[in-house]
């Protein structure tokens, strides 16, 4: 370059390599304070499990450890360094989270936060990360579950034993020789007399075991169609069975499930119907034997959907109901709907579309795939039967004419697809479609109070007709 020259574009060179130099310092070091992003923080508590999220622009990479008494969780959290979100997490926490009891963080070494959980009581812990979907980034989760939790079939027939000693003028529990029992020690004499009148009943009548066709010893007496056995004698006030309807509120936790135009969550609305049809259940008996509601989720915590199934035949669930709240691209869809579970395909695109759609709950609510039981409950989830279906669409069919009394149906007859959460192959099942949240007139009446108790009302009226003309069979579980 001429010397004449030089001192023209000198100056101009100087500023843009100063400039750029400048810029590549600030990014440098913004990227070295700033470390991953932190979009947001959530707690979920419930007695089934604790669950804490911790969301990011980027993956985050974690090692976790227990440390003694008390117990405590420690995760070390890489690429990271502290910053007011990740302090929310204290405020978050709630006094009654049932396994949480403290929460401390802070920056245990330079792009790593080391984060405490103070535990109360033994825990087994689950900790993954997640890939972006729906409306959420990356995703650290802490899954803390008890490590002795409370089996639900114990809870529910203590529950019974209760209402039965405490209701007024009720007889004192027997034991299977008629003897007085108490009751602190009723509950295993209950298991031995319900395994042991279950095996009495299948050597009265085989067809209560669903064996296939052995031939009878002599002919058989004559028996009227769909009326259980004489119901053997029983103290006043005493019952010989417990019916369980299992209630399952859909989505719940990291999944809202379908937002209305107003704001409204779905997980919100069917859990509210839920708690109203649980009362209602719980103060109905049909045929001498009361009934009792058991439910997936009784908070906003997520249930994975092998989870839900897994559930209602532990506690040996007479019926399996569903509750969601429908959404479309089109705000002008409404009315209630009923589907059964389909072995052969759905029977309309709507139905497929919207099984698709339900059974990517656990993609959206988070579910640890690198857990042992995945396999066991993806199997699980293929074990339907014709039988299963056949009385499932006789229950939908009850609650289908049951719901049009008290609004708009959006199909009159129940639809049929592949639903995950329906397939559990001893139990009559059905998912209850309430209403299109999407819709702002149907969101308006989802969040009413008095729609909520027309919809209990209603479904509770619809598994009565069913069990009238449907009694429960004999089954391992009389109190």
């Amino acid at each position: 370059m001429p010397p004449a020259l030089r001192p023209h574009f000198a100056p101009a060179r100087r500023r843009a390599l100063v400039q750029s130099g400048a810029l590549v310092l600030l990014l440098t070091t913004h990227h070295i304070a700033r470390g991953a992003g932190i979009l947001a923080v959530r707690i979920w508590p419930a007695e089934d499990y604790s669950r804490v999220t911790i969301e990011s622009d980027t993956a985050l990479k974690a090692t976790h450890r227990m440390v003694g008494l008390p117990p405590r969780l420690a995760v070390d959290i890489e690429g990271l360094e502290l910053n007011p979100t990740l302090r929310e997490l204290v405020a978050k926490l709630r006094a009654d989270d049932p396994n949480i009891a403290g929460i401390r963080v802070g920056q245990n070494a330079p792009g790593v936060v080391r984060l405490v959980l103070d535990l109360k009581q033994d825990i087994k812990p689950q900790v993954f990360t997640l890939a972006p979907v729906a409306a959420y980034q990356h995703r650290l989760v802490f899954d803390l579950y008890p490590a002795h939790p409370p089996d639900p079939l114990e809870q529910l027939i203590a529950e019974r034993m209760k209402d039965l000693g405490g209701a007024s003028g009720a007889a004192p529990v027997t034991s299977a020789r008629g003897m007085p029992q108490d009751t602190a020690d009723s509950l295993g004499d209950l298991i031995a007399r319900q395994i042991e009148r279950a095996n009495e009943a299948t050597r009265r009548d085989p067809q209560v075991a669903r064996a296939p066709n052995p031939p009878p010893a002599a002919p058989p007496p004559p028996r009227v169609a769909l009326r259980p056995p004489a119901p053997a004698p029983r103290a006043a006030g005493g019952t010989d069975r417990l019916i369980i309807v299992a209630l399952d509120p859909g989505h719940g936790g990291e999944d809202p499930g379908a937002i209305g135009p107003g704001g409204t969550h779905e997980k919100t609305v069917v859990l509210q119907i839920a708690l109203k049809l649980r009362e209602r259940i719980n103060n109905t008996i049909v045929g001498g034997s009361p009934m009792r509601a058991f439910l997936t989720r009784d908070g906003d915590f997520f249930v994975p959907l092998g989870t839900r199934v897994e559930k209602a035949r532990r506690v040996g669930a007479d019926l399996f109901i569903s509750l969601h709240a429908d959404a479309f691209m089109r705000e002008e869809a409404r009315g209630a709907s009923v589907y059964a579970l389909s072995d052969r395909g759905a029977s309309s695109a709507a139905a497929r579309w919207l099984a698709n759609k339900e059974n990517d709950a656990d993609r959206i609510g988070g579910v640890n795939l690198g857990v042992k039981d995945s396999l066991v409950q993806r199997a699980l989830l293929d074990m339907s039967t014709t039988a299963q279906i056949k009385d499932s669409l006789v229950l939908g069919d009850a609650v289908l004419r049951e719901i049009g009394g008290v609004g708009r149906l959006h199909k009159r007859n129940v639809e049929r697809a592949g639903f995950a959460v329906l397939k559990a192959p001893d139990i009559p099942s059905v998912l209850v479609e309430t209403a299109f949240i999407s819709n702002p007139d149907e969101e308006r009446k989802l969040r009413s109070e008095s729609y909520q108790n027309d919809l209990a009302n209603a479904l509770i009226n619809g598994i009565q007709k069913y069990f009238a003309a449907n009694p429960p069979l004999a089954r391992n579980r009389q109190v």
